[in-house]
């Protein structure tokens, strides 16, 4: 006869997300920086005044009997330490909305002027997924989280910036477009072929 003072088997581990973090979980984002896409997370219990921020599935921030039950929320984000800010704001009664500000921006304007200012590209090679990411303004290239060392080089059309991901030649060719309202346009390069650009 089993003993009934022992928690059944599947009660003894418990998950890596509770079920009590399930219940209070009110907003998830997906925030695209140059070192990757960062996945935050926010709990806020409104009867046990809680605010829980995620940021890659690591606690970043917990506040318990917070009263006050609006207000903001700032923590940092990826490799360059980007100030996050998680506004909660009361809409009627016991309804509230979250907004997510990055570098002080509402994150749509913050994706859009990004776009402007960075060029991303996906790509496949020797079994496994990169995303190269050109900062326009500092020229500086991210693969995959980490910051790439270059050499850059003025060629006859414009500029290159050379690096290397694994043992594949790869630059970012860097030309005017003649239009002034386009600008310079950026492509990569990779073992002389080109890897189209996706929008982000």
């Amino acid at each position: 006869m089993p003993r009934l003072d022992l928690p059944a088997p599947w009660l003894q581990s418990s998950p890596p997300y509770s079920l009590e973090k399930m219940t209070d979980l009110v907003a998830v984002w997906d925030v695209a920086l140059s070192d990757g896409v960062h996945k935050i997370e926010f709990e806020h219990g409104t009867t046990s005044g809680k605010r829980v921020v995620y940021v890659d599935g690591k606690e970043e921030i917990r506040k318990e009997w917070m009263f006050k039950l609006v207000g903001k929320e700032t923590f940092c984000v990826g490799a360059a330490k980007m100030k996050a800010t998680i506004n909660i704001d009361a809409v009627s009664g016991f309804a509230y909305e979250y907004t997510l500000e990055i570098n002080g921006k509402s994150l749509k304007k913050y994706m859009e002027n990004r776009s402007k200012t960075t060029n991303t590209w996906v790509l496949h090679l020797d079994g496994e997924d990169f995303r190269v990411v050109l900062e326009k303004d500092t020229m500086d290239v991210w693969c995959n989280g980490k910051k790439m060392e270059t050499a850059g080089e003025f060629v006859d059309d414009g500029t290159e910036t050379h690096f290397s991901i694994g043992n594949h030649d790869c630059y970012i060719k860097a030309v005017s477009s003649g239009k002034r309202k386009e600008g310079i346009i950026h492509t990569l390069i990779v073992d002389n072929r080109e890897i189209p650009e996706i929008p982000e």
